[in-house]
């Protein structure tokens, strides 16, 4: 039962308990508990909601950022991890395969501000030896949502 109630709360985080229930034909009680003790072991870590900034007035710039870094003796690369999370402007940090070692994503209100971080506060990191900073200039689909609208080709057909 877990599975289904985490695949169903990740795409909709609104859902009650109730309409749980009566999709997976569990009792609500049990399907509280569930949650309950998915949040307490850390499984479930937050509720989310998705916006799309692009319709609204607010600017607001999201970048990834790669980061090569030198691994710390006994720590490895969580210690450097940490202290990049711990930036309120860090949305998320990853480990990954490839070229580079984490992937961060940020926001800012420009671009500007987005550089300076990179160069004010995470090269200058110990352990950090190179960025790479890519800026999002479109969101097609985030989180499994399709953002945009598809296309659709409304001139008159010619015919000879």
């Amino acid at each position: 039962m877990r599975e289904q109630i985490l695949s169903i709360i990740e795409k909709n985080s609104r859902i009650g308990v109730k309409e749980l229930a009566v999709i997976l034909g569990a009792e609500e009680i049990d399907i509280a508990n569930e949650l309950k003790a998915m949040e307490e072991e850390g499984i479930i870590c937050g509720y989310h909601t998705m916006i799309d900034w692009e319709k609204t007035s607010i600017e607001k710039v999201t970048a990834l950022i790669e980061v090569r870094i030198t691994p710390q003796r006994g720590q490895g690369y969580d210690h450097i991890a940490e202290r990049i999370y711990k930036y309120s402007e860090v949305n998320s940090v990853y480990l990954i395969s490839g070229g580079y070692d984490l992937l961060v994503t940020l926001e800012g209100k420009s671009l500007k501000d987005v550089s300076a971080f990179v160069s004010d506060k995470l090269s200058t990191l110990e352990g950090v030896l190179s960025t790479a900073t890519h800026f999002i200039l479109k969101k097609y689909k985030d989180h499994g949502t399709i953002l945009t609208r598809k296309y659709e080709d409304t001139r008159e057909k010619v015919t000879p």
